[in-house]
């Protein structure tokens, strides 16, 4: 397996670039908070600062004055709130929103253009090209859609505004705390400027839309240029993503998910339902709480876990998801978006199989 790279490589500029302290506006602003710009005039902003310095070992001055500039997005919270409309959940919406002409050509063009670098990837770590070529595509379309906030203004939103109405608003809040700190340690030892940075509104960067946190772990150099860039650089995305999976229990050569009939009573299907994804029940067992997997799934030697996508109105969509499966969702935590990346995947790959 290719040795992961010190996020000091991470570059956009040149990797042997020192970044001067950015100065202070003379004229302190308003608390964000108060709807206003820049977090220098918050208490506790400025604290975690000095927390920061100390705990990475970063000039406190340089980490009190980028903090200190960071913007409070309005509309970063808003996104991040729960919607209050309570609907049906339903796989082939979502599926649709996915998978679709555009989004496999895309793909397809990716695919060709990055082929090497794909089959180096499923032969050094395991993950097969169309898991890659899917994760990319659902994340931001190849690269066409990679976010336009700027990622130091929405993590500090989240870290220090983050929505009081979310469910988990301390765990989250805790979360992107420190999602904060990995991104300024290593903007800061990257020679990276922390506000050209944009990603997701969440802040996620670059094709694969990894957190700060996910690309100090997980990514790579795959194209040997001796940096990390997961913006420009879709062979590091390839090799990255690939790194991801393994790193989150990615087992080589196993099936995400098999086929399954049920004929299960109500009590029964609270059993098997009853963990959600994660895979728990050997097939045997399976089989006796009225859920038959099919083909070779029936000899399968891991854990099963019975996924439900519900279909609104209509009869639900089930299938017995290995650890491969549950492995997808520790990119997001949904199973809805795991079976979206695997079709989607399988998609591009037939069509590009159909070309002459």
């Amino acid at each position: 397996m290719k040795r992961l790279l010190s996020t000091a490589l991470v570059c956009l500029a040149a990797a042997t670039a020192t970044v001067a302290p950015p100065v202070l506006a003379q004229s302190k602003q308003r608390s964000a908070v108060q709807g206003t710009t820049a977090y220098a005039e918050r208490g506790e902003a400025l604290q975690m600062a000095a927390d920061i310095a100390a705990r990475r070992g970063l000039p406190p001055a340089w980490v009190e004055a980028t903090l200190g500039q960071a913007r409070f997005l309005p509309q970063v919270p808003r996104l991040m709130t729960p919607s209050t409309q309570v609907s049906a959940r339903n796989w082939n919406n979502y599926r649709g929103r996915f998978i679709d002409p555009v989004r496999i050509r895309a793909g397809v063009r990716f695919w060709n253009t990055h082929e090497a670098a794909l089959a180096r990837a499923e032969r050094e770590y395991g993950v097969p090209a169309e898991i890659i070529v899917g994760i990319i595509g659902v994340e931001t379309v190849y690269g066409q859609q990679m976010g336009n906030f700027r990622v130091i203004d929405a993590l500090a939103t989240l870290a220090f505004d983050f929505p009081e109405a979310h469910p988990r608003a301390a765990a989250r809040t805790e979360y992107f705390r420190g999602e904060l700190e990995q991104f300024l340690d290593f903007t800061y030892r990257g020679g990276i400027d922390p506000f050209a940075l944009r990603g997701s509104y969440a802040g996620a960067m670059g094709l694969g839309q990894f957190m700060p946190s996910s690309w100090a772990k997980w990514a790579v150099d795959f194209d040997g240029d001796q940096r990390i860039d997961l913006f420009a650089s879709p062979v590091d995305a390839i090799g990255s993503v690939a790194n991801y999976f393994i790193g989150h229990g990615w087992k080589p050569g196993m099936p995400t998910h098999y086929p399954v009939s049920l004929n299960a009573a109500p009590e029964q299907m609270a059993t098997l339902l009853g963990p959600d994804i994660l895979p728990t029940f050997t097939p045997a067992r399976m089989l006796e709480l009225g859920a038959r997997v099919h083909g070779s799934g029936a000899a399968h030697a891991g854990p099963l876990a019975l996924v439900e996508l519900r279909n609104g109105a209509d009869a639900p969509l089930y299938i017995a998801g290995t650890e491969n499966f549950y492995a997808i969702t520790r990119y997001n935590w949904s199973s809805y978006y795991a079976l979206s990346v695997i079709e989607l995947g399988e998609e591009v790959r037939m069509a590009r199989e159909a070309r002459p």
